[in-house]
């Protein structure tokens, strides 16, 4: 973790943002608060953040609109606070391009750790600390990995963080076929909460993104299995 990094939170609850505050500063966070959804896309913008905590039921402005409205503008971190445990609201959250969600009541030390794991995957820095990696390659598409960028044919991919680890993951064993568990693994590690639905989600996110690049064999699906990497050619799947 690189000290210091910037975490915007948005919750219309002032305890929240006290507790959630107090946590982060303690790890080394420099913490921005705003209280509703229509200060949460100011701050966002003058703040210039590293990564923003988005509770989804906030006044003028509720939480999936505010994520719809940055995904719209940039690629900025999103970890979702969720009161009610309902899946379609958590889904719904990330096919928006939220990177995580973590549901109410929580512990600050997981929404922490959470804050920790997304912005690991988010700097260039820590693969390059780490030693580097190789450059992937595989039809038309090219990862590199350092600097957490995708290309097709050369053109540049806006992919979240969780969306550009989901690639990597796959693309860094083309023939094997991960399951849903074994992604979830190898992005956060073992024992986060987090549903096939979840990563389903993400995938649908990724291959809207490469159709729109007229790209439709990127990731195959193995019914009952998982998924794995395409040929990567542009082809129909």
């Amino acid at each position: 973790m690189t000290l210091m990094a910037k975490i915007l939170i948005a919750d219309d609850d002032p305890h929240i943002r006290q507790l959630l505050a107090f946590a982060l500063e303690k790890a080394g966070y420099e913490v921005v608060e705003a209280e509703d959804g229509e200060a949460a896309l100011e701050r966002a913008q003058s703040a210039a953040p590293d990564l923003l905590v988005l509770d989804l039921n906030m006044p003028r402005l509720n939480g999936l609109d505010v994520c719809r409205q940055l995904r719209a503008k940039g690629e900025l971190p999103i970890l979702i606070l969720s009161s009610r445990d309902e899946e379609i609201d958590r889904v719904l959250g990330i096919e928006l391009g939220a990177d995580d969600y973590v549901v109410k009541p929580f512990s600050p030390r997981e929404v922490v750790a959470r804050v920790t794991a997304i912005l690991r995957r988010s700097r260039p820095a820590a693969a390059v600390a780490a030693g580097g990696a190789d450059q992937v390659a595989r039809g038309r598409l090219s990862l590199d990995p350092d600097a957490w960028l995708a290309h097709w044919d050369g053109q540049p991919l806006a992919l979240t963080v969780t969306e550009f680890g989901i690639l990597r993951t796959l693309a860094a064993a083309p023939a094997k076929v991960f399951t849903r568990d074994a992604i979830i693994d190898r992005l956060r590690g073992p024992g986060f909460a987090i549903t096939d639905r979840t990563v389903d989600s993400h995938v649908r996110n990724l291959r809207g993104k490469f159709a729109a690049l007229g790209a439709h064999d990127v990731i195959e699906t193995r019914s009952g299995v998982g998924y794995r990497l395409g040929a990567c050619l542009g082809q129909d799947a």
